[in-house]
């Protein structure tokens, strides 16, 4: 091997090493949503602060993607740590919630810090709200390891009673009315929140390099809510719902929700009303109950996924030869490519469900009651993936009854939903999932 290819062998080998370190340490910006009118009334929402507490970034994704905002102003950051919440870490960099004091440049973290502290210093923020998942329940009095002064569930946090400015300064009065409303739909007396104030002033040495402490500092009345670690999901984030709601019922803001606060719509909520959408919708995929892995699935050649999920908690990450499927700290999917060339295609597609002529979009979602067929397309070639008949050469024009779709080929743990494909030639142009009625 000469000296001048041996040379171009170890920069190839130094850069596939560099692009292999930026895959490991690149950061996931987070989603910043306005919702209702602009106004000088704004509540600021954080959700994800620390990638270990989920009940905080999935109460802030339901006030992104579940409420509507009728009157006044609310900015939701329900993924302020992506790549920690990703990673099912406190912070994979360090706690990013002891990093708003003194911060270098170099930190990874260094950018979103300093992206956060604009909306927080924006003039028409004028509450904050930092949700948090905190360990054990707080209590003034000490009772045992679990119910404590030294712990953090179930309380709302204050760095001090009062700040002089125009509007919400009066912190420990408008923290004891959150409480206050929030203890009167508990679900167990020992869930009962209480007001904490950490005097970080005093000389509270972390607590000073904390996000609620610098917009202290800044002028802007600033809270936080814990939910205890020691309840389930759904738990969690029923009552950060409920701290959210008084807090904007004591702004004036007024909203409406697609879901009653109850433990049972909420769990219903997170784990079933999720999808994700491919290519500008040409594939529409329900993630409930999809299965673990998803083979020969249609990705672009150049190896680029688009999607568009129905959740800011929601993303893809290839990871060798696989996309996985996120949903905040829970992996849905793996996408076993197959790489094709995906083109665009308006048209839609004739069925016949049951009997009853249809026309359907390409990434629509449709069910039939026993049976279906494809009524014959000049163009197009049409894959039903679990369908097999040697009889037959193609899969359109012919009746295909429920029993003769192979289960196993389901996208849905529950044998029910199945893929259809369509291609012009050799390109992708989209995918109709079928499923059966029960």
């Amino acid at each position: 091997m000469s000296l001048g290819i041996l040379r171009l062998f170890r920069i190839s080998i130094v850069f596939l090493l560099i692009q292999n370190l930026y895959a490991q340490v690149q950061t996931y910006d987070f989603d910043f949503i306005k919702k209702g009118e602009q106004d000088d009334n704004t509540l600021l929402l954080i959700g994800g602060i620390q990638g270990d507490e989920p009940g905080a970034f999935m109460a802030a994704s339901l006030i992104a993607t579940h409420y509507n905002i009728k009157k006044g102003s609310v900015w939701v950051i329900p993924n302020l740590n992506f790549y920690s919440i990703i990673k099912r870490s406190r912070g994979p960099y360090g706690d990013m919630n002891r990093k708003f004091a003194e911060l270098s440049p170099k930190d990874p973290d260094f950018d979103t810090i300093q992206r956060i502290k604009k909306y927080i210093k924006a003039p028409e923020v004028k509450l904050i709200l930092n949700l948090h998942d905190g360990s054990g329940y707080y209590r003034k009095e000490y009772i045992n390891n679990l119910y404590s002064p030294r712990r953090w569930g179930q309380c709302s946090i204050i760095d001090q009673s009062n700040l002089d400015i125009p509007k919400y300064g009066n912190l420990e009065e408008i923290s004891t009315k959150v409480v206050s409303s929030i203890n009167q739909k508990l679900l167990d007396k020992k869930d009962i929140y209480n007001v904490k104030n950490t005097k970080t002033r005093q000389g509270d040495k972390e607590m000073e390099k904390t996000l609620t402490y610098f917009a202290i500092n800044n002028k802007k009345a600033a809270f936080a809510n814990e939910a205890s670690k020691e309840l389930p999901l759904h738990e969690r984030v029923y009552y950060h719902l409920l701290a959210i709601e008084a807090y904007m019922d004591i702004m004036g803001i007024e909203y409406e929700r697609k879901f009653e606060v109850s433990t049972t719509s909420i769990k219903n909520v997170i784990d079933h009303d999720i999808y994700i959408s491919f290519y500008d919708e040409q594939i529409k995929l329900p993630l409930s109950k999809v299965r673990s892995i998803l083979k020969y699935f249609p990705i672009s050649k150049d190896g680029i996924l688009e999607f568009t999920p129905s959740n800011p908690l929601m993303t893809i990450i290839k990871q060798g030869k696989e996309y996985v499927i996120h949903y905040g700290n829970r992996r849905l999917a793996k996408l076993h490519p197959d790489y094709i060339k995906v083109i665009k295609d308006e048209r839609n597609i004739n069925f016949l469900i049951d009997g009853e002529k249809r026309s359907v979009k390409l990434g629509d979602i449709i069910y039939a009651k026993d049976n279906f067929m494809i009524q014959p397309i000049d163009d197009l070639r049409v894959n039903i993936i679990g369908y097999v008949n040697k009889n037959i050469k193609s899969e359109v024009g012919v009746t295909v009854n429920k029993k003769e779709v192979q289960k196993r080929f389901s996208i849905d743990r529950n044998g029910d939903l199945f893929r259809i494909e369509f291609y012009k030639k050799d390109k992708f142009i989209g995918m109709v999932l079928l499923g059966f009625e029960k």
